[in-house]
């Protein structure tokens, strides 16, 4: 149980008792940001809203007892304060526990119980609050504090008969004390239980918005989501114009029925215009089922309200990205930029993913320098590397890339493979194979760096390394259907143990049936074993499923050798007219067709 978090709230109840309410709405209003309408404490948030003054009933002058000042007590005061105040927590705590027994103020004895929570004996914490309970009959304060002590060694039955108290005692607050009641249960570790005990103590307030609202909340955390919509339901239904109601409500249908959710927020948007954190959440949904104009749309109208607010004009230049408004998400970036936005790294790589989508290189490496920190550093400079190799730059690329430390395994082994795909590109391949072998050493057992080796293996006449490390990657992961697949086309390009060959790929097939590349390779297999027309049937299929330059080569050279070369020619030329660099097309038309 993390009693941290307990004592976080339950000290908040205590040192709020002095504030007075300023507002008929004391609970903030739906976040949009997060569909979440309240804080919630087990989660980012540090502590939840605090009660205020209206929870507790203050003592007049004349329910205070005539007690004299005295040195002695004055004393005594300033020993606990002191105590207190330089961290002796168990001598601050006793001293203000006597002070409280000898003059029996009430104001005495909510600092006493304040004390002995904060001195973390919880005894002493309970006799404190049940002694000022005594003396100040009226304050709601010390049950509270009882109900989250309890609530804290795990007394559900004594919590709940406290909170149930609180909201009996103080019945014209009781809408607000359930949503602090909510607050506090919803960071207990069972879930279930605090759902149940919400669910009795709503029970006897069936009329009351902020009890159903309280048990959906706490039916989500508990995953019970058909309870939690009903519930949220029944809250939006007695309390049509709560914006707590519509934003919950809305969030649980997302998943399971998303366009109501979205006429949820609409049909209340509708009657209230201006509810801007309802319009953020409605925007955030258009976003999620990808009604990108739509929801810039949205975010514009919030942001006209905010104008200062660079966030929003962020989330509306990612969208105009996202609809390839390159001008428009170029002018918003910049807005951003200019407003302040405090995350500006984060703004000048979307910058530079623009001017990369502009083919304006020089412009997205300068954006792309600017980048210092945060999570797109490692990103920015992988980019700034492959368009200095775009550029002929290569060396300048490579220092780049060995000058960046990676962060952990995942950014060592994109680095290893970047680099490597730099050299295929500029067809070093002896280059190429070494850099993915010195990765290797350092993860021997990474998946990907074994396949990528492997290949490059084949690339350059390595065949029993290629085929050392594909069998690795098999007997890593038996169903690695793509190990199975290169192993056995390495052996068909070479026309080698043909029926291994074939075995392998057509396991690869049982693996991963619709993989045209696979289906493809056990076409070829076929083709090597004289099987024809059963290769020609496999090819189509592979043709038909994916149009890929090098599946065209084979179909064209199986049913040229079948005699069909009227249709190889037609596909052999065709695929060449949409891919005019392919090296293996042009080889099969170069032997095929003189």
């Amino acid at each position: 149980m993390n009693s941290t978090k307990y004592l976080i709230v339950a000290s908040l109840l205590l040192t709020a008792c002095a504030q007075v309410p300023q507002q008929a709405e004391p609970v903030p209003s739906a976040s949009a940001a997060n569909a979440a309408p309240v804080s919630d404490p087990s989660g980012n948030d540090e502590q939840p809203d605090s009660p205020d003054q209206s929870a507790t009933v203050q003592p007049s002058e004349a329910d205070l007892p005539k007690q004299e000042l005295t040195g002695a007590l004055l004393y005594e005061y300033l020993v606990s304060e002191i105590a207190s105040q330089r961290g002796y927590k168990t001598l601050a705590a006793n001293g203000s526990e006597d002070l409280a027994i000898k003059t029996r103020d009430p104001r005495l004895a909510k600092r006493a119980a304040q004390l002995a929570f904060e001195s973390g004996d919880m005894e002493k914490s309970v006799a404190a609050f049940k002694f000022w309970q005594e003396i100040e009959p009226g304050a709601s304060i010390p049950s509270r504090m009882l109900a989250s002590i309890w609530l804290r060694g795990g007394d559900l039955e004594q919590s709940k008969a406290e909170f149930a108290k609180v909201l009996k005692d103080d019945a014209a607050n009781a809408n607000e004390t359930f949503l602090q009641i909510e607050q506090i249960l919803e960071a207990y570790p069972d879930k279930p239980a605090a759902l149940a005990m919400m669910r009795e103590l709503a029970a006897p307030y069936p009329r009351m918005a902020e009890a159903h609202w309280s048990v959906a909340r706490l039916a989500r955390a508990a995953g019970d989501v058909s309870l939690a919509l009903s519930e949220a339901k029944q809250a939006r239904s007695l309390r049509p114009d709560w914006d707590l109601a519509v934003a919950l409500e809305a969030e649980l249908l997302q998943k399971s029925a998303p366009q109501q959710s979205l006429q949820v927020l609409r049909d209340y948007l509708a009657k209230h215009p201006s509810a801007y954190e309802i319009r953020l959440q409605y925007a955030r949904v258009l976003v999620e089922q990808q009604q990108y104009p739509a929801a810039r749309a949205e975010f514009q109208r919030v942001a006209d309200h905010n104008p200062d607010n660079p966030d929003l004009v962020f989330a509306i230049a990612l969208l105009s990205l996202q609809m390839n408004d390159l001008q428009g998400a170029e002018t918003e970036l910049k807005q951003a930029l200019g407003k302040g936005k405090k995350d500006q790294d984060t703004v000048q790589y979307y910058l530079g993913q623009l001017s990369e989508a502009k083919q304006q290189d020089d412009e997205a490496i300068a954006h792309y320098r600017e980048v210092k920190e945060g999570e797109h550093v490692f990103a920015s400079t992988m980019r700034i590397a492959y368009l200095l190799s775009k550029h002929d730059k290569l060396d300048e690329a490579r220092q780049i890339l060995h000058q960046l430390q990676p962060a952990n395994n995942l950014q060592r082994s994109q680095m290893v493979l970047v680099e490597a795909q730099l050299l295929r590109d500029a067809q070093k391949y002896d280059e190429a194979y070494q850099v993915l072998q010195q990765g290797l050493e350092q993860l021997p057992n990474h998946p990907v760096l074994l396949y990528e080796t492997a290949m490059m293996a084949d690339k350059i006449g390595k065949y029993d390394v290629t085929e050392q490390y594909l069998r690795k990657l098999i007997q890593m992961n038996p169903q690695d259907a793509n190990a199975y697949n290169a192993l056995g086309y390495s052996l068909l390009e070479r026309n080698v143990r043909i029926p291994e060959a074939v075995g392998l790929v057509e396991q690869a097939l049982q693996l991963a049936p619709d993989d045209a590349s696979i289906i493809d390779s056990v076409g070829w297999g076929y083709y090597r074993s004289g099987k024809l027309d059963d290769s020609v049937k496999m090819l189509r299929r592979a043709f038909a499923a994916n149009p890929d330059p090098e599946i065209a080569s084979h179909l064209g050279e199986v049913l040229w050798m079948r005699g069909d070369k009227a249709e190889a020619q037609q596909i052999l030329q065709t695929s060449l007219k949409a891919h005019p660099d392919n090296e293996p097309l042009q080889a099969v038309i170069k032997k095929l067709i003189p």
